[in-house]
Parts: C-alpha cells; sequence; structure tokens
C-alpha cells in the first residue's frame, strides 16, 4: 500500500459538482467511517482519520461555508491536511461526549489533561501515548475541550506485529475517566491500512 497523500486542489469537486454527488458520496464515507470509530467508555470516541474522511470534511466545509475562492480553499487544505496519517502513525479525533450541556461543562472540568492520556499497546511493546493538538491548544487549567486531535506514532516493528495479529488495545487512563477496548475485526482491518 502506498502512503496515502496530500489533498491538493485538482482533488476536489467544485461546489455544483458536490451538490450534485454529495448524497452518493456522503453514503460512500459514512460507510467507511463505521469501523474507524473506537469508543473508549460511554462518553469518548476516537475517530480515526485518513484521506477520504478529510477529504470528505474538506468538501463539506467548503459546501456549508460557501468557498470557491483559491484562498478560502488552501487554508481548509492546509487545516485538514496536517491530519492524514502519514504511513508510521495514526491520527484521530478524539471527542468528549456528554448530551446534557450542563454535564458537559461540569465533566470537562474534571478532564483536564485527558488528551495526554490517551493509549494504544501492541502486544509486546509499550504504550504509545496521544500527541495531543498539535495546531494549536486547546485547553485551558479550568477545562478541557470537547474535541481535540491526536496523533500516536508507531515504528517498524510495531507496525510488523499489527500487520501479523499481535492483540491491540487502544485506552484512555485519566483519573476520572478510565477505560480499555481490544482492537478486533473490521475495525482491526480497517485502521491497518493506514500502515505503509
Amino acid at each position: 500500500m502506498s502512503e496515502q497523500t496530500q489533498i491538493t486542489r485538482a482533488d476536489l469537486m467544485s461546489l455544483e459538482q458536490y451538490a450534485e454527488k454529495r448524497p452518493e458520496f456522503r453514503r460512500q464515507v459514512l460507510d467507511h467511517k463505521k469501523h474507524r470509530q473506537i469508543a473508549l467508555g460511554p462518553n469518548a470516541t476516537l475517530y480515526f482519520e485518513d484521506r477520504l474522511t478529510l477529504l470528505y470534511q474538506i468538501q463539506e466545509m467548503l459546501r456549508i461555508e460557501k468557498v470557491f475562492e483559491a484562498e478560502g480553499i488552501n487554508e481548509e487544505l492546509e487545516a485538514y491536511n496536517p491530519m492524514i496519517p502519514t504511513g508510521r502513525n495514526f491520527k484521530a479525533t478524539f471527542m468528549i461526549e456528554y448530551t446534557d450541556v450542563e454535564v458537559r461543562a461540569a465533566q470537562l472540568a474534571k478532564m483536564v489533561g485527558i488528551e495526554d492520556l490517551v493509549w494504544m499497546q501492541i502486544e509486546g511493546y509499550d504504550k504509545i501515548w496521544s500527541v495531543a493538538d498539535e495546531d494549536l491548544e486547546r485547553s485551558t487549567e479550568a477545562k478541557t475541550s470537547a474535541v481535540h486531535f491526536l496523533r500516536f506514532e508507531v515504528s517498524d516493528d510495531m507496525a510488523d506485529a499489527l500487520k501479523n495479529g499481535a492483540k491491540w488495545t487502544i485506552g484512555v487512563q485519566h483519573p476520572v475517566y478510565t477505560y480499555e477496548v481490544v482492537i478486533e475485526d473490521n475495525y482491526r482491518d480497517n485502521l491497518i491500512r493506514d500502515l505503509l
């Protein structure tokens, strides 16, 4: 498999083309995303990004904001391209999800630093801790954000171990929120495609 390439303006549909193809493209992307979401307990989810999920996100942002000028398009590309995996890492949007606004605010105040305490472990290797929010700081001393962008770097040996069936666990280890899950079946197969 080849490294996932950056998205360029040539990859994007015009607003008119996208309006026509959006229903079919949206179905394709939502189906693709089904096995790229890992729930960490009842209130946090990792949404693993790849070129297709980000292409969709860019097209949606351009549609919503009605952007068709080069400068605006380039800003979206610059914002989203760094989130494409490069072959030896996984990149994910980490969302803390509480439906009740007051409960969410209270929990975010208790979860300061949680974005740095998300991990994955490949059997036989130490935990890989998340590298969070490289684009901008999303937390304060008083509360964390409900949305973070995470990166997990894997070595060649770890990638080989995953491809050869090593047990793969992903978790979060915060004093007020700790969960872990073993990645199996279609979820595993889909995410491993992010590695070269």
